[in-house]
C-alpha cells in the first residue's frame, strides 16, 4: 500500500532531534511520498539538505507562506522566484492568505499570493494554497486567476461543502489531513458527497495531528489514522484510499 503525504514539514525545528526515525516511522507504514511545502528563505537550506538525504522520497516545493509575508516581503518573493528558476520544484506553495494571527498585512498576502499564482502559470506548476479565515478572499483570486493554467490543492481544507465544491471548481484537490478526525473537525460529515477522485492526503506535520494524537508532534505515520478514517467516510477498503488519493496526488505534481 502505497501512501502520499502531500504536505509535511519535514525540515522542521519540530523533527531535529529524530527526524531519520521520523521519516523511517512512514516509510514503514507505506508512507514513502513526502512533498515538502516552503515557508520562507530561512527553511531552504534545511529543504534542500532534506531533499539530498532522501532523494526518492521527498519532493520540494517553493513559495512565500501567508504568515510570512512582512515588510520584506518583496525580497522574499525575489528568493521564490530564483530558486524557481535555478532547479526543479514541484509546487508553488505553501502560499495563500491567513487572517487568524494578523491582518494588517492583508494587502501585501493578496499581493503575494497573486504574484505566486502568476509565477505558478507560467511555470505551469501546480500551487498549494493556504486558506485561514480567509475563503472569501482567497476565492476573489481564484476567480480572477481561473483558468486551464491554475490548478493544484487546497491544503488542509476545512470549509462547507459549497466551500469544497467551489474550490474543485478552480481545478483544485482538497488537502484532508488530521481535520477529518476530529469530533468538531465538521468535514467528515460531507466528505462522502465530494468523489474520491478530488482528495489527496496530508499531515501537515507537524501540525494538526489526527486523533488519538491530537494537541501532540503530528508525523507523516499519523497518516494512516487519516487513511482509516476516509476508509470509513468512503465506505472504501484503506488500500483503495491509498491507492486513489496517491494517484490523484500524481495528478498534480507529475510525479
Amino acid at each position: 500500500m502505497l501512501i502520499t503525504d502531500t504536505h509535511t514539514h519535514l525540515y522542521s525545528e519540530a523533527f531535529d532531534e529524530d527526524r531519520n526515525q521520523i521519516i523511517q516511522n512512514a516509510i514503514e507504514q507505506g508512507v514513502e511520498r513526502f512533498f515538502i511545502p516552503a515557508i520562507d528563505s530561512t527553511y531552504t537550506k534545511a529543504m534542500l539538505d532534506l531533499e539530498r538525504e532522501y532523494p526518492d522520497n521527498v519532493f520540494l516545493m517553493m513559495g512565500l507562506h501567508p504568515t510570512h509575508v512582512k515588510d520584506n516581503y518583496k525580497e522574499e518573493l525575489a528568493h521564490v522566484e530564483e530558486m524557481l528558476s535555478s532547479r526543479k520544484f514541484y509546487a508553488v506553495g505553501e502560499i495563500g492568505i491567513d487572517l487568524y494571527w494578523d491582518k494588517s498585512y492583508l494587502k501585501q498576502q493578496q499581493e503575494a499570493f497573486v504574484h505566486q499564482i502568476r509565477l505558478a502559470k507560467r511555470l505551469q506548476l501546480p500551487i498549494v494554497i493556504h486558506c485561514r479565515e480567509s475563503f472569501n478572499e482567497i476565492f476573489e483570486i481564484l476567480e480572477q486567476e481561473k483558468g486551464d493554467g491554475l490548478y493544484g490543492i487546497f491544503h488542509c481544507f476545512t470549509g462547507t461543502l459549497e466551500q469544497a465544491h467551489r474550490a474543485l471548481s478552480y481545478n483544485m484537490k482538497l488537502g484532508i489531513g488530521g481535520v477529518a478526525t476530529f469530533k468538531n473537525g465538521k468535514i467528515d460529515q460531507f466528505l462522502n458527497q465530494i468523489d474520491l477522485k478530488h482528495i489527496v492526503l496530508e499531515t501537515d506535520s507537524p501540525y494538526l495531528a489526527p486523533v488519538p494524537y491530537r494537541g501532540k508532534r503530528n508525523e507523516s505515520s499519523y497518516i494512516i489514522k487519516v487513511l482509516e478514517k476516509l476508509s470509513l467516510i468512503y465506505d472504501l477498503p484503506q488500500a483503495q484510499i491509498a491507492e486513489t488519493t496517491t494517484s490523484n496526488s500524481k495528478q498534480v505534481f507529475g510525479i
